[in-house]
């Protein structure tokens, strides 16, 4: 049984997200303590806790400790299976982080999994918005042969949440490296921008509209599609989503999302602001998916590379679980204006 303290590195969710993750891929049992130790109110919140079960449904595994509040668990996983998967979180706990715990899970299960995930936010703060999810971390990891769709049936936001969202992944089992080394040419600018039940606001065509402006300021033009939302009548809310795409196969990503007394004007120019200052450096990602990949490239048997504005305690946090876990080493390099990450084959 591997020991991993949860106090490490920034000592926040993340830990225990990808240990559970890792643990159940392996099929290695881990004892987690200290879990979001370094946190206002440590232990287990319901969607850390819903991440966990979910992830012991997916693996057959034998848990012990997984309650609300709880700072030590203990995850012994079996085989993992496919088929249909329910997760609910019951608060406006942040379904984007649910699912990147389980779909490294769902890649290496004996077949597909229709994972359905109900009662959280889809779009909240400190977390990637659903859209992110979709339009940048999936098509990244086509790349790495991991295919899985995504569908938004009810968009979730801060206080109630009530979002919902149905994804499918498919059995890849043995991944492929990804060596993305130089950004090469922009091609084009994309975005969505969303809100829920705030159609007479004309929140959505604000918020694009800022961004637009934002971006064309700055010299490249962008198509960002709206989309006025009727799926959740129990919360309102917005956001939006950006990305760019070059010729090299990049994709780099941004968002931002609308709250009480933040005009739309100003989220849709933080996510534009987020995306330029993003692609003035030319990175291959963005320094959201430089953390999110690790546990991919760390998977994956031959040596993986890429370019990140920025080295955060998300990245350097999961370089250290998954070195911890997998036996594998990493090496960051600063490289110019930007960082190179490399996992090194063993």
């Amino acid at each position: 049984m591997i020991d991993i303290d949860g106090s490490k590195k920034g000592g926040s969710g993340t830990i225990l997200r990808l240990a559970v993750s890792l643990s159940a891929i392996t099929h290695q049992s881990i004892h987690l303590y200290n879990i979001r130790q370094k946190r206002p109110q440590p232990g287990l919140k319901p969607q850390h806790l819903e991440a966990v079960l979910t992830a012991a449904r997916l693996s057959d595994a034998e848990v012990r400790g997984a309650v609300l509040g709880s700072r030590e668990i203990w995850f012994e996983p079996k085989e993992i299976n496919g088929g249909k998967i329910d997760a609910a979180i019951g608060t406006a706990g942040s379904i984007p982080m649910l699912l990147m715990t389980v779909l490294p899970i769902c890649a290496f299960g004996n077949e597909p999994v229709e994972l359905h995930i109900s009662k959280g936010g889809t779009d909240t703060t400190n977390a990637p918005t659903i859209n992110y999810i979709r339009h940048i971390l999936l098509p990244v990891l086509r790349l790495m042969n991991i295919t899985a769709t995504l569908d938004v049936l009810k968009y979730g936001y801060y206080p109630k949440g009530n979002g919902e969202i149905a994804a499918k992944i498919e059995s890849s089992k043995r991944l492929n490296p990804l060596q993305l080394e130089t950004f090469g040419n922009l091609k084009k600018i994309n975005g969505l921008s969303i809100c829920t039940f705030l159609a007479e606001r004309k929140v959505a065509e604000r918020q694009a509209e800022a961004a637009k402006t934002y971006i064309k300021q700055r010299g490249w033009a962008s198509d960002i599609q709206t989309l006025n939302d009727t799926s959740n009548p129990l919360q309102k809310g917005s956001s939006i989503t950006l990305w760019a795409e070059t010729d090299s196969g990049c994709i780099i990503g941004a968002d931002a999302i609308g709250k009480i007394k933040k005009s739309s004007e100003k989220v849709g120019e933080e996510a534009a602001k987020k995306l330029i200052d993003e692609i003035t450096v030319q990175p291959t990602v963005d320094a959201h998916l430089a953390d999110m990949l690790i546990p991919y490239v760390a998977l994956a048997r031959e040596d993986s590379t890429y370019l990140t504005g920025t080295i955060s305690e998300h990245l350097e946090t999961n370089i250290w679980v998954t070195e911890e876990i997998l036996n594998v080493k990493f090496r960051t390099e600063k490289n110019g204006r930007l960082f190179s990450v490399r996992k090194i084959a063993s």
